[in-house]
């Protein structure tokens, strides 16, 4: 009897074990994915707050954020050592025209939102006259956007000022504080320590509703058709994402602290008052605002001039999560 038992309990554990392993097996095993983002700004930062709120989790993905610095971004994507990016549409367009695979699936922002800011010691167009303006690269959105301000306070980009090219962003607000030039664009949190500093702000093209397509979400064609369901959930939870970065303050401003590596507090709350502020929550890529940045790159690539903006946009996805009322249901009650 007790050896008939004993054999009963052995069967009993060995079928519970079988059961547990098959369990697993069946299972499924959470998606990997590479997100990319261009840049350590404010825009570029949705999918890290994403991912820290576990929204790509709940979508059963599990995804790496790196940064793609500037125009490494479109080659990552393109060689498929990212899965989606954020990026300008200024950095994108000139990828897709090339190579044809590179879309974006939405934008974060319409209007461009940078500040002409200036030295203590200039506070008027004619007093930077003659004077050296730092910029990024050339030909990139940081000069079209400087060329837009300087135009509205009566200055000829190529003759009264001169433009010099520092080569990324994160130098240029030291040599604006260093002297070494005169003035340059910047924009939200870096308007907090040049507040403190005494610098002018010029001119906020913000203010003047300068259409300019900025941070973008960004995929290849190649990508959504062979995985449809996953970029859904990709996209519902990056709206997510942008939910939580307009309605979570206190949380968003400590993530954003991280992903920007800031202690300043008072400028991680300025850049969420801007961005929460202005980021839509339907975020779509705007054609308007993508024309914008189609007229800018025809100046230096006529093959660009004949190009429309909905070639360079797939909004289904989105579209399809806005008609199912999903990101109305976010923000019920809460506009």
């Amino acid at each position: 009897m007790k050896k008939r038992s004993f054999l009963i309990s052995v069967t009993l554990l060995c079928l519970v074990s079988v059961e547990a392993a098959a369990l697993a097996q069946g299972k499924p095993e959470k998606e990997k994915i590479r997100i990319g983002h261009a840049a350590r700004a404010v825009a570029h930062s949705i999918p890290y707050v994403t991912n820290a709120a576990g929204f790509f989790r709940e979508e059963g993905l599990e995804v790496e954020i790196v940064q793609t610095s500037g125009s490494v971004a479109p080659v990552a994507l393109i060689s498929t050592d990212v899965d989606f990016s954020i990026m300008s549409a200024f950095l994108l367009i000139p990828a897709s025209v090339k190579q044809g695979d590179v879309i974006m699936l939405g934008g974060f922002s319409r209007y461009a939102s940078m500040t002409l800011a200036s030295r203590p010691e200039i506070r008027t167009a004619r007093e930077l006259k003659g004077k050296i303006v730092g910029l990024q690269r050339p030909g990139d959105a940081y000069e079209k956007n400087a060329r837009t301000a300087l135009r509205h306070l009566g200055l000829d980009p190529d003759k009264d000022v001169t433009l010099i090219y520092l080569g990324s962003n994160e130098v240029m607000w030291p040599a604006l504080e260093t002297g070494k030039v005169a003035a340059t664009m910047i924009s939200p949190p870096t308007t907090i320590p040049a507040r403190k500093m005494g610098m002018n702000f010029l001119v906020d093209l913000y203010d003047l509703k300068v259409e300019y397509q900025g941070a973008t979400l960004a995929t290849r064609r190649s990508f959504i058709k062979q995985h449809p369901n996953l970029t859904r959930g990709v996209v519902r939870a990056i709206v997510r994402g942008v939910h939580f970065f307009k309605t979570r303050k206190e949380e968003t401003i400590s993530l954003l602290s991280k992903f920007m590596r800031s202690k300043d507090r008072e400028a991680m709350e300025e850049a969420w008052s801007h961005y929460g502020r202005e980021m839509p929550a339907k975020p779509y890529a705007v054609d308007s605002a993508v024309q914008a940045v189609l007229k800018d790159l025809a100046e230096r690539d006529p093959r660009v001039a004949q190009r429309k903006p909905a070639e360079f946009i797939e909004s289904g996805p989105l579209a399809e999560l806005d008609k199912s009322g999903f990101i109305d249901r976010l923000y019920a009650g809460q506009r």
